[in-house]
């Protein structure tokens, strides 16, 4: 009979049954040694002493095996196991995270980018069972994170992110979406695809239009937030080797960053069911974007496993360390009184 142990871990509590019997022992002699200070020691059985010995052992040894089955029914222990077929279903979901200097723009709170980086925070308490991947862009594009279901992991490469994380500046949105096709994607599937590309919009000659356009061909869907103010714009803050706080020049001119809705618009226009979502400098709601387009989108079967499904059996363990409790408590260590009839 094949047995599985689900937290095999609590076995160790086993380690413990030494010390309680070690203390019934202890307490057992302590007892003894007190009766011979008030008695002496060749009258001690010749006394009529009310208390068992044999039940007050028997007792202690229900009590023992009764913790032995606790701690047994708490590891789990399951048997019969019968094969099931698991179906996993689901989405490859990339998140396109621009990481250029315009993204430390505190036109969101603290910056663009770390508002961005909480929101694919919070879009991971949502997720459900699609593979994620992380690419960040800005001069060049760099995938941190390939597909994958292991969500702690990716939430790690997320956290590590900076706008240090791409030495190459610029924002290449296009050079990152083709890099995305050809290093994250497969065409083994024209659909079931997303691309959720976050970004300030600024581009830097990379014919974005085009690489959107090769994704819609190939059957992905780009999902696209827009970060920043699109009408005044706001200054990039750097710091310099003082620490001091100034703003990014160019030419000796201070640079503004402007959100570039319109290339947004028309990038998300050229793939199936694109969406463009205009944040600008209000609240970013990864997570409803992904209830609403994602998990309500066709989900592929990603992959078939067939596992044993083992049927619990904690529940005899538990029920016998249960009545062993109650025979004990109800028990008396007592030794049963003989009575004597005189017959005249």
């Amino acid at each position: 009979m094949e047995i599985n142990i689900q937290h095999i871990h609590m076995l160790f509590l086993l380690w413990s049954i030494p010390v309680f019997i070690g203390l019934f022992v202890y307490a057992g002699q302590k007892r003894h040694q007190a009766l011979q200070k008030f008695i002496d020691i060749r009258l001690l059985d010749k006394i009529h002493i009310s208390i068992s010995p044999a039940r007050r052992r028997w007792k202690a040894t229900a009590l023992i095996v009764a913790m032995i089955l606790i701690i047994v029914t708490a590891s789990g222990p399951a048997w019969n196991p019968k094969p099931e077929i698991v179906q996993r279903r689901g989405r490859d979901v990339v998140f396109l995270l621009d990481v250029s200097k315009s993204m430390m723009a505190e036109d969101l709170k603290p910056n663009r980018l770390e508002r961005a980086k909480l929101a694919i925070s919070d879009c991971m308490d949502v997720l459900q069972g699609d593979r994620v991947a992380l690419v960040v862009f800005a001069g060049t594009a760099v995938v941190k994170c390939p597909l994958t279901l292991d969500y702690g992991f990716f939430r790690m490469m997320v956290n590590d992110i900076s706008v240090d994380s791409i030495s190459r500046g610029g924002t290449m949105v296009g050079d990152a979406i083709r890099t995305t096709l050809n290093q994250v994607f497969d065409d083994n599937v024209k659909a079931f695809k997303d691309i959720v590309l976050i970004t300030d919009g600024e581009d830097h000659d990379s014919f974005p239009e085009e690489a959107a356009k090769m994704a819609g061909e190939k059957g992905i869907r780009l999902i696209a937030i827009g970060l920043g103010d699109e009408n005044e714009g706001q200054r990039i803050p750097v710091t310099n080797d003082k620490g001091e706080k100034l703003f990014l020049k160019y030419n000796g001119q201070e640079v503004w960053s402007r959100l570039d809705a319109d290339t947004l618009r028309k990038m998300v226009n050229l793939t199936p069911n694109g969406k463009y979502f205009n944040v600008a400098t209000g609240a970013i709601d990864l997570g409803n974007v992904y209830q609403n387009l994602i998990v309500s989108a066709d989900k592929k079967k990603l992959e078939s496993e067939t596992i044993n499904r083992y049927e619990e059996k904690f529940q005899i363990f538990l029920a016998i360390a249960i009545a062993l409790l109650f025979v004990e408590m109800v028990a008396s260590d007592r030794k049963k009184e003989t009575h004597i009839h005189a017959i005249k």
